[in-house]
């Protein structure tokens, strides 16, 4: 039986990702997508091969189809993915949920309580590397693990700058955009939580409006395990990077900070250096076939909503850091109706 998909979002990365993802499941199909402008629409759906082109929300949640890909700008994912789930649909929404942790909370609860599958589209936990790094602290090949070190900043694609760099409103700024994966990442490799956070923005000529385009983060995890991570849209000529140190030995990954499955894990101990051998399934592939599991009542999807709640509970903690100077809690139960990027 197929899972049917509308797109809420004629968005880039659907067309450059989530189509062939979702297409190659052997039971994935795309229905029809959503864009708030019908030419944009119905240029997309030509383009890609999609039957349908709708303008509403109304019209993509009356077809017939089972779940939703929500791509859209951040400040729209809310009422979007509340109207899905309202309609019954299975919902896998790009990251941040929301622009609140508050806000992001009420999706989890609505789709706990309409009984469908929500999913956050955290794609680096997906990657091989970072999985290959997971087991190997878990088998204890590191030892005791002490610290961490996330390089995460790069240069933004002029085709992909234009509200993230622009419109506070919106959501824009790097930490919505990668602190949040930085966070889910260190999550998900580290297999621990954060609890607290320094962080340190700034304005390097690219972002406008009260926008930061870096950011610079300390973070403490519950073991002890302390970590920095660095977001940017503007180092041009940097490389993407993951680092963990342990009591016996320390995990060195290389190009791993991206969307395809790239890169290298090194093992240093005293025994000397070995490289670690890891898939290279596409990270959007397994992503669409944990979601498609998770429908069928298999398992939950890669990232659930609590952990989107998670990676978004750290954003608003970064930030409230970076304003006031201070070291802030992170405690994804803690109530929050500041809304992200505002002078609050």
């Amino acid at each position: 039986m197929s899972v049917r998909w509308g797109l809420i979002g004629a968005s880039t990365i659907a067309k450059q990702f989530m189509i062939d993802a979702i297409r190659a499941q052997a039971d994935g199909e795309i229905s029809a997508v959503m864009s708030s402008s019908p030419e944009r629409a119905a240029t997309y759906a030509t383009e890609n091969g999609i039957p349908l082109a709708v303008s509403t929300l109304d019209g993509l949640l009356g077809v017939d189809i089972d779940a939703v890909y929500i791509s859209t700008t951040n400040e729209l994912h809310l009422e979007q993915a509340l109207a899905a789930i309202k309609a019954g649909k299975h919902v896998l929404c790009e990251k941040p949920l929301a622009l609140t942790s508050a806000d992001a909370r009420r999706m989890v609860a609505a789709a706990k309580a309409a009984g469908v599958v929500l999913g956050t589209n955290h794609h680096l936990r997906n990657a091989g590397a970072h999985r290959a790094m997971r087991e190997a602290i878990a088998a204890g090949r590191i030892g005791r693990p002490i610290a961490a070190r996330v390089f995460h900043s790069v240069y933004l694609p002029e085709n992909l700058q234009g509200w993230r760099i622009t419109r506070h409103e919106a959501g824009g700024g790097v930490v919505l955009d990668i602190t949040v994966h930085d966070a889910d990442t260190l999550r998900f490799v580290l297999g621990d939580d954060p609890t607290e956070i320094s962080a340190f923005t700034q304005t390097a000529g690219m972002a406008a409006g009260g926008l930061e385009d870096g950011a610079m983060c300390i973070w403490r995890f519950k073991s002890g395990v302390i970590a920095q991570s660095h977001e940017g849209f503007t180092t041009r000529f940097a490389d993407t990077g993951f680092e963990v140190h342990g009591s016996e030995g320390s995990l060195i990954a290389r190009n791993v900070m991206t969307q395809k499955p790239v890169g290298s894990v090194t093992l240093r101990t005293a025994k000397g250096e070995e490289e670690l051998s890891f898939d290279r399934e596409g990270l959007y592939a397994r992503s669409l076939r944990q979601f498609h599991a998770a429908i069928r009542g298999e398992g939950q999807p890669s990232a659930t909503g609590e952990d989107g709640v998670w990676s978004l509970t750290a954003a608003e903690a970064a930030l409230q850091s970076a304003r006031t100077g201070k070291t802030v809690e992170i405690n994804p139960r803690l109530e929050s109706n500041t809304r992200l990027g505002s002078a609050a």
